[in-house]
């Protein structure tokens, strides 16, 4: 069993897709000696904003409506082939809109209709009734820690404009500059309506912030979270309270979150009985698969058949959109 609860729409737009948008408008892309340098990582980065950047340089590309329904039915298209069961595909649309001037909520729209339009998905959106292959799908926004607070009620209000096609919704951006604790009246109006609550924290920044996450935020799920590993005493409050940490190794390494595989936390988080699901962040981005992640990353980590086993099963149990 495959799962992949955290995926970035905007790291996963394909190259090739990239670049042949990039040609059609002119895009600087297009012009760049080399792309993929501007697209890709290539080894550790040093931090979380250089890998930011890269993740960053292909939305701009996307600029109408239609490359956004394409976007999202390549990246359904690219996880089936990967074998995944199910997959939770992430995305800003407040982001897409700098970037492209693209509104918003018609953001939202492009990005379900190309979920629905895919012939790999299952379940494409939350309460669906199609049932067409054996992969499920669900959609998560996000909120841009960068846009401030003061626009956090803003964009929340774009995303439940479009609550019937999410099953969550997130934080995102420069883990460093904003707290989390800044948005919880936004996530309070989320948790209200009845969708699901995860959020970037202990990656960039230390225990503090998913501390934050948790209590301000109501967070289920913690995006990374890696950092929690440097308190004990948050190691024991996600075991007993069974929050996930979506980890994703690759990228951790490419942020510099951890210097290798083998000195990723990530053994000593399952080791205290934290639920972990492996994830993919930015496959685009990182150059990976899922299963690629699970054959080669994984047991580079330390981690066993036995572990990998629970962690395919914390993954099944904290998904969103799973029925």
């Amino acid at each position: 069993m495959l799962i992949d609860l955290h995926r970035h729409l905007e790291g996963a737009l394909r190259v090739d897709t990239t670049l042949e948008l990039a040609r059609r408008d002119g895009h600087p892309l297009a012009s760049a000696a080399d792309p993929e340098e501007l697209l890709v990582a290539r080894g550790p980065l040093g931090g979380l904003l250089p890998y930011l950047a890269k993740v960053d340089a292909a939305p701009s590309a996307f600029t109408r409506l239609d490359d956004w329904v394409r976007a999202a039915r390549e990246c359904v298209a690219d996880a089936a082939a990967d074998g995944l069961d199910y997959l939770e595909i992430r995305f800003s649309p407040w982001f897409i809109h700098q970037e492209t001037g693209l509104a918003p909520e018609a953001v939202i729209d492009a990005v379900a209709d190309g979920v629905r339009q895919s012939p790999a998905r299952q379940s494409p959106l939350r309460q669906s009734p199609l049932r067409q292959s054996p992969l499920r799908v669900g959609l998560i926004g996000i909120l841009l820690r960068d846009l401030g607070p003061l626009r956090g009620y803003e964009q929340m209000r774009t995303l439940l404009s479009r609550r019937d096609v999410l099953c969550g919704v997130d934080v995102a951006g420069n883990e460093a500059g904003v707290p989390a604790a800044e948005f919880a009246g936004p996530f309070r109006q989320a948790r209200d309506a009845g969708l699901r609550i995860t959020a970037h924290a202990g990656e960039a920044a230390g225990p503090a912030s998913v501390w934050e996450a948790v209590r301000h935020l109501g967070a289920e799920r913690i995006g990374h979270g890696v950092r929690s590993v440097e308190d004990p005493e948050l190691l024991e409050h996600l075991a007993a309270n069974r929050i996930t940490l979506e980890v994703s190794l690759t990228s951790n390494l490419h942020t510099s979150t951890a210097p290798s595989y083998a000195e990723h936390p990530v053994r000593r988080l399952v080791g205290a009985g934290v639920p972990v699901a492996l994830s993919t962040d930015d496959p685009r981005t990182s150059a990976i698969t899922l299963s690629g992640e699970y054959a080669h990353a994984a047991p580079q980590a330390g981690l066993t058949p036995e572990d990998l086993d629970r962690i395919r099963e914390d993954a099944r149990s904290a998904a969103f959109a799973w029925d």
